[in-house]
């Protein structure tokens, strides 16, 4: 068989005969990337530029993307106490909203540490295991790294999107 040349930022492709869990977690790991990519060297004001109708900027994706990490494996997995998970349809729409003076320097950081904590805390418990959730009953860890694999994907894409309505720069890296 010939040498295959792989890009070493394909986590994906790398862990192409890995277990489950290093292929959830490297596809996980690439989208989250993506997301952080598509909003580098951009200027605060137009990480904060509303492109579509809806209020959806770069900086709103990052302030979600953070969030939505803090939900499903700190809150859900290892909750502090009183820690409870959000299921109000207010608390999704107000995770997309960026405080004024809030850099996107500062939403970067805080997605990458929300990130870190989510990966310290999956990588305590096997893919089985199972905790309660308050709209869907109970979910797996396993279940919840799909999950979040779709839902990162899902922005990585209009982050894609929106960024080639800032400035023009595509692909998807």
């Amino acid at each position: 068989m010939a040498d295959i040349e792989i890009d070493p930022t394909l986590a994906p492709v790398l862990a192409r005969t890995g277990d489950e869990r290093a292929v959830l977690t490297a596809f996980l790991d690439f989208h989250r990337g993506i997301v952080l990519r598509k909003v580098r060297g951009l200027a605060d004001a137009d990480a904060r530029r509303r492109l579509v109708p809806s209020a959806t900027t770069l900086a709103g994706l990052l302030r979600h993307l953070t969030l939505i990490e803090r939900n499903w494996f700190p809150i859900l997995l290892d909750p502090a106490p009183g820690e409870v998970f959000p299921t109000g349809e207010e608390d999704a729409a107000a995770s997309f909203a960026v405080a004024e003076g809030e850099t996107l320097e500062a939403l970067v950081a805080a997605y990458e540490r929300a990130c870190a904590r989510s990966r310290e805390v999956a990588a305590r418990f096997p893919l089985e295991h199972v905790v309660p959730h308050p709209q869907l009953g109970e979910v797996s860890l396993r279940w919840i790294l799909v999950h979040m694999i779709e839902e990162t994907a899902r922005h990585a894409g209009h982050a894609d999107i929106l960024r080639e309505l800032t400035d023009g720069e595509t692909g998807v890296l």
